[in-house]
């Protein structure tokens, strides 16, 4: 979806300044207190965060209509983070997350199309159908990762590929609070550290692991200090010019060689940790709604621009009206693609060409040869 045209020139900028305690630091400087950006960039960062909640939107409604089945975790309440952190990022650098990954599909390049017919196992899906929810991939976008914190060390090893190459790149790599005690994830940190890779480590911290609140898991949930010897950086998650900020500035620290930063994004889901869970027997819809209405991004963010008149709400509602339209198409046409034939099950397994002789299925008689 094309960026809106505004009767001020989009070349215009504007300021915005970030609330006391929007950034706290460990071992190192916080970001600048206020951030300049074109009216252009500031619209896009909007229009970007509608659009990836109504893709969630939809991929609730399609669950509930049972045209997805299985796993389908949603970010609904944490756009700002997909949003923020692609805003500071170029083209070359790579992100890697776990498997809460549909808005950071979109926004690293994935089509809404390409999403929802993932979604629903059909043959045009970013994964031809084979990967749903958790298994998404898209231009120097490593998915999408099943398995609780697994992604950290691959991306730390993205990271020294990087450095390596000496491509002047740097790896975001994204992991929950609830695999922030994880093993690999300190293992990663360490050699990381130990060969100043230019990796952001982002903690998604929204409170709950599945059902189970940070502070009954961890000892420690100041998760930006537990880098130890890697400073970090505990951010505002649900504002996405602070988001926007923080990666900026880690990436600037990494790149130039300093290496690894731990960032911690204070964030919320409103839905449960999946589509199977209802979200309300660890927290009381009173929490939830009073998240809804004092933290929302979208809802803040807009207030924002309406102030500094970057756009009125008018052009606000016109955007709102056109990510709608954008989805509700988007879905009418994943509807309409058929499933992979059942031949392409063996595919995408071995590199072509690899020698592989055979898979084995579930039984012998299953055993797949190829050609």
């Amino acid at each position: 979806m094309a960026p809106r045209r505004f009767m001020s020139s989009s070349s215009e900028s504007v300021t915005f300044d970030f609330a006391d305690g929007t950034f706290e630091g460990y071992n190192i400087d916080t970001p600048a207190s206020s951030v300049t950006l074109s009216k252009a960039d500031a619209i896009a960062l909007y229009q970007s965060m509608q659009t990836v909640r109504r893709l969630e939107m939809a991929a609730d409604s399609s669950y509930k209509h049972k045209l997805i089945r299985g796993f389908c975790h949603l970010c609904t309440g944490q756009e700002a983070v997909p949003v923020g952190v692609e805003g500071a990022l170029t083209k070359e650098d790579a992100i890697i997350t776990a498997y809460r990954c549909h808005g950071f599909t979109y926004m690293r390049g994935g089509s809404p199309v390409g999403i929802l017919a993932e979604l629903m196992g059909r043959r045009d899906g970013v994964s031809k159908g084979k990967g749903g929810s958790m298994h998404m991939y898209a231009p120097n976008f490593y998915g999408g990762n099943g398995i609780v914190g697994a992604q950290v060390p691959l991306g730390a090893g993205i990271a020294f590929a990087q450095k390596y190459n000496e491509s002047q790149s740097c790896t975001v790599a994204l992991y929950g609070d609830g695999a922030a005690n994880q093993g690999q994830v300190f293992e990663s940190f360490n050699m990381a550290k130990l060969w100043d890779l230019p990796v952001i480590f982002v903690c998604e911290n929204n409170k709950y692991g599945m059902g189970t609140a940070a502070a009954r898991a961890a000892a420690n949930t100041d998760y930006y200090t537990r880098g130890q010897y890697i400073p970090g950086i505990r951010v505002n998650g649900m504002d996405v010019l602070a988001v926007r900020q923080a990666i900026a500035y880690a990436r600037e620290f990494a790149v130039s060689g300093k290496g690894p930063m731990v960032i911690e994004m204070k964030t919320y889901r409103y839905g449960g940790h999946s589509m199977s869970d209802p979200g309300t027997t660890y927290r009381t819809r009173e929490e939830v709604q009073h998240m809804r209405s004092t933290s929302d991004p979208i809802t803040g963010y807009k207030l924002r621009l309406i102030e500094t008149g970057v756009a009125t709400e008018a052009d606000l509602k016109a955007i709102d009206k056109e990510a709608k339209n954008l989805i509700d198409g988007a879905l009418a046409k994943a509807k309409a693609i058929p499933e992979p034939a059942s031949h392409e099950l063996w595919d995408d397994i071995y590199v072509k060409g690899s020698g592989v002789a055979y898979l084995r299925g579930r039984v012998p008689e299953e055993t797949h040869h190829y050609n």
